[in-house]
Formats: C-alpha cells, sequence, structure tokens
C-alpha cells in the first residue's frame, strides 16, 4: 500500500484535568480524516463532561463551563468518534494522553476503540528530530507552521496534520 493511499484520522483531545483515573473528563474532541492529504472528513465538539468544573477557565485551554453548558455528553459523540477512526491511521501528539482518555471514556459507556494503528508524532520527534523541546507549538514554530490558537482540539488537529 501506497501511502497516499492510507486514510489518517488525526485526533486530539482537551480535558478536565490529567488523568482519567483522577476523575478528569473529556471537554473538547477534534478528528480531521485524510487520504492523499486531503481533508475528507471533520469532527469536533465541546462535550459536557458530567462533571463540576471550577468558575474560571481551565488552566490550559481556556475551556469555561459556560462553553460546555448544553453540549452533548460524550455517550452522544462516541458513536461518531469509533466511525470516523474506524479503518485509519490514527495521528496524535502524545498519543497515550489522547488514546488513554479516548479508552477510558468508551469504557465507561461499553464501547471500545476499534482497532487501528497508532503514529505518535511527539514520539517520532524525539526520536528523530532535535527541537528546542517538543511540545506541538514549538515544533510547529520551528517548521513555520503559523497557529493562531493552542491547546484547542481542532487548531491542535491541524497543526498536526500540517507536522
Amino acid at each position: 500500500m501506497q501511502l497516499n493511499e492510507v486514510t489518517f484520522s488525526f485526533l486530539d483531545v482537551e480535558t478536565t484535568g490529567l488523568a482519567p483515573e483522577n476523575s478528569a473528563r473529556i471537554c473538547e474532541i477534534a478528528i480531521l480524516k485524510t487520504r492523499n492529504w486531503q481533508q475528507v472528513a471533520c469532527f469536533h465538539s465541546l462535550v459536557n463532561p458530567g462533571i463540576s468544573l471550577p468558575d474560571e477557565p481551565l488552566p490550559v485551554n481556556r475551556i469555561t463551563p459556560d462553553m460546555l453548558a448544553g453540549q452533548p455528553g460524550f455517550s452522544e459523540v462516541a458513536p461518531e468518534i469509533v466511525r470516523m477512526l474506524s479503518g485509519s491511521v490514527v495521528v496524535c501528539h502524545n498519543a497515550p494522553f489522547d488514546i488513554g482518555f479516548l479508552e477510558y471514556e468508551l469504557d465507561r459507556i461499553g464501547l471500545k476503540l476499534p482497532d487501528v494503528q497508532i503514529v505518535d508524532t511527539l514520539d517520532l520527534a524525539r526520536k528523530h528530530y532535535n527541537f528546542r523541546n517538543n511540545k506541538l507549538g514549538t515544533i510547529a514554530d520551528s517548521l513555520g507552521i503559523e497557529t493562531d490558537i493552542r491547546h484547542r482540539a481542532l487548531t491542535d488537529v491541524i497543526t498536526t496534520c500540517h507536522i
């Protein structure tokens, strides 16, 4: 199979904390699906985590409780997430974080992550390049990829795709 025949799904999640086992939940998810480097589908949603959040924005992603009020819960968006990822190579920057949260949330509602190959751009950067650091924004800056907003799911998947 040629690389241009592979369907890639670039995935990013934003969360309410660092570890699902400590009650942190997904609060935003984006998937950008490409084939032959052309976008074939895109999914993006804020996700009501179903837990109380502090009134101030979450420190990294600046998502507020008001932004999440009225948004779908994870169980409502999960079928589309599974459909989008099925049959593709999933690409994340720091895959253990994103995939770990996704598997936790899917398991919580009785679903499983489809059987997919996973590529971690953070792992690739650490093994094969010498960036000042391996943060997504630093890599993007080093490669001349402009990003307006960082630590938001849709912008981060677009950035990862360009990288």
